[in-house]
Formats: C-alpha cells, structure tokens, sequence
C-alpha cells in the first residue's frame, strides 16, 4: 500500500460560497486561499451543502450519506455509535487524527475517543464568544435585537466587571498580532503545535471546525477595516413574501430589520467579509506551518463550509432550516491532493457536493470504508477531467406535522424570545406548514423545491440567479419543471436507504 497522506479538514462555519476573491468578488480578502488554488489546489465555484443547518450538513458529508438515509435532519440528532464517521474510520486505520472545534456532529454523552486521539481544548482563557458578550444587541424593542450585528471588536483590556466572564487582555496570541483571542485562535495555535509535532510513525489527520464567519457578525482590525465598503455585490432585494416559503417571511417579520438603511446592511456585510478574511490568515498560519513540517507536499487539504448565510440578501440574517437559497446551500470547496497526485490547479464549474469530500478522502487514504455511501470522488475533476460529475445537486430538511422530536426543543430559543435564533425557532414550532419537509433539486439552469405542505418553488438561474421570482405556476417552465421532479423521485428512490454489508443469521 503506498504511504496514506496527512489530512487536513479546515472546515470555517456558515461560509457563503461566494465570499472568495478568485472566484471574482471584488470584496473578498482571501489571499491565502486564492495563492493555494492558484498554485496548488482546485476551488470548486458550484459545491452545494446536503442540509443548510449546522448538524445535519455535518452529518451528511462526514458519511457521503443524505441526511434523509438516516433521519438526521435536526440539531439535536447526531451520528450514533453504530453509524460511520470519517474520523473513526481514518483513526481505525491508523491515523492519529486530532480534533480541534466545536462539535455538531456526534452526541456528547457519548464522548469522543471512538472518533479522535485528541479532542483539544483552550489551554488559555480566551475572549467571550458574541452569544454570550451581547451587550451590542441593545434594547429587546429595537431594531438590532435579532440582527447578529456586533461590529468592530475590540483587542482593549477588558475588565471582568465589565464583562462577568473574568477575561483577560490577550494580546501578543497568535504570532504576537493583537487579535480578539477566542476559541477559533485557541484551536488554531493548538493545530499548529500539533503539525508541528507530528508523529513519526503514523499519518496525522487534523480536524479543524472553527466557529468563524458564523454570526454574531464581529471582527477585530485589521480584518474588520480590510474590507473595502465600495466593492461589496448588490444585495438580492426583499421579495414578494407571498411567492417564498412561509418561514422566511416568519423570519424577516420577527427579525425586525424592514427599516434598516443600505449603509447599515452594508456594514453588517463589510464585517462578514472580515470574518472571512481572519478565517483566510487563520489557514494561511497552519499551511505555513505544513511547509515549515516539511509535511505539505504530502498533505490532502480540505478547505469547505458546513453552510452558507443570508448575510442581508432578502433583507435576512444568520439562515434557516428548511430553504434553500444559493447564499445558504452554495459554500467554498477548495481540495489541494498530495503529492504524486494529478491535478490541474484552479477553478472547475461542475456541480460538487459535500458528500464527495468524504468519498474523496477515503480514496486518498487508500480505505474501504465497509459500507455504501452516494459520495463521488473529486479526483477525476482535479486532474483536470471536463465532464460532468452531476447533473444535479440536493439539499433537504423541515419536518412533518406531528413529528414533536424534530422540533428541536432542545434549543434554549424554542420558547425563549430573548435568544438570539428565537425568530427562526418560533417559526420551526409552529404546525402552520413554514416547517415544511422540503428538498431541492438544482441543476445548472433551474432550482425546483418540493414542499410537502407549502406551495412548489422553480426558478429560472438564467434570468433569475437571485431566485426572487417563483415561476412554479407559469405555463412556459411545465416541461422543465416535469424534468426536475422526475430527477427528484429517482434521487430519492437511489438514496432512500443502505443495506449494511453484514448480513443476519436466519
């Protein structure tokens, strides 16, 4: 067997697919992932998410399973014990695989040595996250209550009477810049130690599921003033409520935005890029310490989002659970192969989707996971292969009326409307419909929504790629909306189960 490569899955939270200078966004601060892809790696410009929601999408591309297979549609249902992740796969064969993070992905009860050798934590005590430091959210009555909207941090001394937290000033962390040192930086440091103590004897997958551009949306400088106000894309309009699905128009009632100004939304989204650009240098520090390991050349990396951010388009924040708009569904995937590996650095235009990382992991490692999965390796595409990988892409999630565990009570927002997700948790309760069951299928050309319990969505990507206008009911589109639901009645009758590979005495 030849020798298994490092990984590295650098896996930023809540990235749009669109926020990357080299895919052409004038705004973007991205170097290190435009060097990477120019010289070293391929970017993926239409890499779509199995589920726009944290846990499910986690689920989804850490198996190459949708998350209907297994009914992993919730924030609160996790890959059980007797179901594959790609850590516990890659650490059964052998790696020494390091995880560095948050979670969302298998259940904490259970602990997390089946799954990594090191589950690491802060060895210092870091700066609040914004959930819990949310003095910027104001008065329970005014208009940036439920807007995620912090703004500039500040690298100051803070005094733990100020805060309650007991936190210390950090400056000097993190290659002695002055940085708002949270989690994120704490998990940073700690993968660049890890690279560069690398074992001997043992191939070293590092796991790195950071927080950022996750809102609430706020950064320090120099990342927040990065960003050039001027450059930003037009944001997609408010629509016509009554052609989108009931929980958007829930949600942009209750989030209480409709008098925001250009320039406030503006700056909301200036600080989002600057997320962006600190989760850039933050990779940019452990490729550096790849190189200075003398391990690149031998390193798979893997650089995607879980799920994508509204980010002001539709005059929305933060995302939902049930819609599947491009800005929540289309996120980054940038893959660098190891060595002796072919590829063609630079941008391919197929349609990808998360399930395909894994699928592509397992063959660089060399491994037969044991069990089916509908994930494609992305190796024919890096090498430079022009066909079409899929002719479709899918995303699911909502629920059924009556199906209480699907709820997620579990979440301190469900009845509680001073949390920040209150808007959308509200609307998820409610057995009006907006929580509707629904999946996508996107094509190159059109995206049809099925709902179980709302109105139908098709939209026109040519003439409509901010998927404002709901063509479901016009004449023109019957034929191509026919193909699309026979594309999604065979999607699901392929995926609609796994078959284990051992089998029962009878």
């Amino acid at each position: 067997m030849p020798k298994q490569p490092h990984i590295i899955i650098f896996n930023p939270d809540q990235w749009r697919g669109d926020v990357m200078g080299h895919l052409g966004n004038p705004a973007a601060v991205t170097p290190n992932l435009d060097r990477i892809v120019e010289t070293d790696a391929v970017s993926f410009r239409q890499a779509f998410c199995q589920n726009p929601v944290c846990t499910p999408s986690r689920c989804s591309f850490m198996t190459g399973w949708y998350p209907h297979v297994r009914g992993h549609r919730t924030m609160f249902h996790m890959l059980q014990p007797d179901e594959p992740v790609l850590l516990k796969i890659l650490k059964e064969a052998g790696y020494f695989v390091w995880w560095g993070g948050k979670n969302d992905l298998v259940p904490r009860q259970n602990g997390f040595a089946d799954y990594c050798d090191v589950k690491y934590e802060a060895p210092r005590e870091l700066r609040p996250n914004l959930h819990r430091a949310d003095a910027w959210r104001g008065d329970p009555e005014g208009d940036n209550y439920y807007s995620f909207y912090a703004g500039k941090l500040s690298t100051a001394p803070q005094s733990p009477d100020l805060t309650g937290d007991g936190i210390a000033e950090e400056s000097g962390g993190s290659g002695g810049d002055a940085v708002y040192y949270d989690n994120d930086w704490a998990m940073v440091d700690g993968a660049v130690e890890q690279i560069r103590n690398a074992p001997a004897d043992q191939p070293l997958c590092i796991y790195l599921p950071l927080g950022y551009p996750h809102p609430p949306y706020g950064v320090e400088d120099p990342w927040y003033s990065q960003i050039d106000r001027d450059l930003l894309p037009a944001r997609i309009p408010t629509p016509d409520w009554e052609k989108k699905p009931g929980l958007v128009a829930g949600i942009y009632e209750r989030q209480g935005l409709q008098d925001w100004s250009e320039e406030r939304f503006t700056e909301l989204r200036a600080t989002y890029y600057g997320m962006c650009a600190r989760v850039d240098a933050q990779f940019g520090k452990v490729v550096a310490a790849l190189k200075e390991s003398g391990i690149y050349a031998d390193t798979a990396i893997f650089f995607f989002s879980d799920h994508g951010d509204f980010t002001g388009d539709y005059g929305l924040v933060e995302k939902t659970q049930n819609t599947f708009e491009d800005c929540l569904t289309r996120v980054p995937l940038i893959v660098k192969p190891p060595a002796d590996t072919a590829i063609q650095p630079g941008i391919r235009e197929q349609l990808v989707e998360l399930i395909d990382f894994s699928a592509t992991a397992y063959e660089w490692a060399g491994i037969d996971p044991g069990y089916d999965h509908f994930g494609r390796s992305l190796a024919p595409l890096i090498a430079g292969s022009s066909d079409a990988h899929r002719d479709a892409v899918f995303c699911e999630g909502g629920r059924r009326f009556g199906e209480e565990q699907a709820k997620e009570k579990e979440s301190p927002a469900y009845n509680n409307p001073s949390v920040l997700y209150w808007p959308r948790a509200e609307m998820q309760r409610s057995e009006s419909g907006s929580h509707s069951k629904a999946t996508m299928c996107r094509t190159v050309d059109y995206k049809y929504v099925r709902r179980l319990y709302e109105t139908d969505e098709l939209y026109d990507l040519r003439k409509d790629p901010g998927e404002v206008n709901n063509v479901i009911d016009e004449p023109s589109y019957a034929e191509a909306l026919a193909d699309l639901r026979e594309r999604l009645l065979t999607w699901y009758q392929t995926t609609c189960d796994v078959v284990p590979y051992k089998t029962d005495l009878r």
